[in-house]
């Protein structure tokens, strides 16, 4: 936790030098069109910067000098034991300016300065030196070859990474995609969101200082329709990497279907179950984490626990528990160290949340907690954490991602019929069950349709672990040493002796 307060954080808002322009071959520099667009803090609204608005020229700009860089193997060619250092040095000088990236991450997309700073900063640093120590220690194989063959097989840079990723968690997701793309040789086009662009400008710098040769981390801000899908649409970007909604990454398929079959890996939506049985060994414990798993980040996460499936015989003593336990999530100025909820990233999405609150009332939802705008004096982009209890699963507010504090309580009476609510989405991102029993609790692990599912927590796991999704809610991993294979070739030489 941070010793310093609101004030403190407020005086250093308004001191910040704040870089909005792209980040090509080493240089900030500004769009090729010269044009912008505004960047408006959802703290209170007021203007942060003008950021240059990047489109195909700037696409093509960036892949030019990202497939020359690689090629001359400046930097894929190197040693992996230097890659590794360098990426740790790159990782060191997050933490080095973990104030200054986490008063850019606060004022850009709303979230709590205690989570920037605890949460964030480190969890991107980490990414980074993680990848960047396994690279020296992942080795390739040889075949089980007859006496007089010899079979090699190698894993090689894929070469041009073109990165998309989302505005709810935007430097750790961008390490995510750069730790194992870097420390794997290759040179990589990041794309932050339109919506929070800002510590990914930043930390392009820090790369060259870390060491990282100019031209093998760009970094290109604009629109998903423009920038975006100039790269997505390029032929010579060889693997394009995205996290966010299911909607634009089913259309990136269709974009390298059009182009070069590059390849693509997608973390998408989520519409996780957080499964409480009667048996549950705490459900105190399960109350508290059922709130948390719904208001962290203001809800805005993909793995949000935004359907809480509780076992009927228990839902009239459960409910009151978490409805209390959510007092304890209440909307502050993000810039308060005390503060746990902030502001929804932009009115866009902030009336999007709402409209899902009227949708949950049209559907016949009972309103128990929540439901309004709040702290409109601010300017902000401010909505209580909100419940709905008598939520059948078929209406709108639990069939589709409304990636804000909305959660449906569903009640259910078996094991058989909570699995049964669980799957029947079309995301398969993650899931909890929360049970003493260890039997129940691996069967259920099993029949669900998830990439990741927590036993008696939520949101458990680190970089040792896959993260990634069935179904709707994407294909490959990010974390774990199953990262480095989104980023690789394989390639198997054979020779005559």
């Amino acid at each position: 936790m941070t010793t310093l307060t609101r004030a403190d954080w407020e005086q250093r808002a308004r001191d910040l030098k704040i870089e909005g322009r792209a980040y090509i071959n080493g240089e900030y520099t500004a769009s090729v069109s010269n044009d912008t667009f505004e960047c408006i803090s959802p703290v209170d609204g007021r203007l942060l910067a003008t950021i240059a608005s990047c489109d195909a020229a700037d696409a093509q700009r960036a892949v030019d000098n990202a497939r020359a860089t690689f090629d001359s193997g400046v930097w894929s060619r190197l040693a992996p034991a230097k890659r590794k250092s360098t990426m740790i040095r790159f990782a060191g000088l997050l933490k080095k300016h973990a104030e200054e990236l986490a008063l850019l991450e606060t004022l850009d997309m709303g979230k709590p300065i205690s989570d920037s700073l605890d949460v964030d900063v480190p969890g991107a640093a980490q990414a980074l030196s993680w990848s960047g120590e396994a690279i020296d220690k992942i080795y390739d194989e040889v075949a089980a070859t007859p006496h007089d063959q010899l079979g090699l097989v190698t894993r090689e840079p894929v070469g041009v990474v073109a990165a998309i990723v989302p505005w709810n968690f935007p430097l750790m997701m961008a390490c995510w995609k750069l730790g194992p793309a870097l420390s794997t040789g290759n040179s990589v086009i990041l794309k932050p969101s339109e919506k929070s662009p800002l510590t990914a400008i930043r930390i392009a710098a820090l790369a060259v200082e870390a060491g990282i040769p100019a031209g093998v981390l760009n970094v290109l801000p604009g629109y998903g329709h423009t920038v975006g899908k100039a790269l997505a649409l390029h032929m010579d970007v060889d693997t394009l990497v995205f996290t966010g909604s299911t909607k634009i990454a089913k259309q990136l398929l269709v974009y390298s279907g059009e182009s070069n079959m590059k390849r693509v890996w997608l973390e998408a939506g989520g519409k996780s179950p957080n499964i409480v049985f009667a048996d549950a060994p705490d459900l105190q414990a399960a109350a508290e984490s059922a709130a948390g798993a719904i208001a962290f980040n203001q809800g805005e996460v993909c793995t949000a626990g935004s359907r809480l499936l509780v076992e009927r015989s228990i839902k009239d003593k459960f409910l009151p528990m978490v409805i209390e336990a959510l007092k304890g999530w209440k909307p502050g100025n993000p810039l308060d160290p005390a503060t746990n909820v902030g502001a929804l990233v932009d009115t866009q999405q902030m009336n999007t949340v709402l409209s899902y609150i009227e949708a949950g009332h049209a559907d016949g939802a009972k309103l128990v907690a929540g439901g309004k705008r709040t702290l409109q004096e601010t300017g902000g982009t401010y909505v209580e954490p909100t419940i709905f209890d008598g939520v059948s699963n078929a209406m709108k507010i639990a069939q589709e991602e409304i990636f804000g504090p909305v959660l449906s309580v569903i009640a259910f009476d078996s094991v058989e019929e909570a699995i049964q609510i669980a799957n029947d989405t079309p995301y398969g991102l993650a899931a909890a069950v929360w049970t003493a029993n260890i039997s129940k609790a691996h069967q259920t692990a099993k029949a669900l349709r998830a990439g990741s599912v927590w036993i008696n927590q939520y949101d458990g796991g680190d970089m040792t672990a896959p993260f990634g999704g069935f179904k709707q809610s994407g294909n490959g991993r990010d974390k774990s040493l199953h990262a480095f294979d989104k980023y690789t070739e394989l390639k198997a030489t054979w020779i005559k002796l």
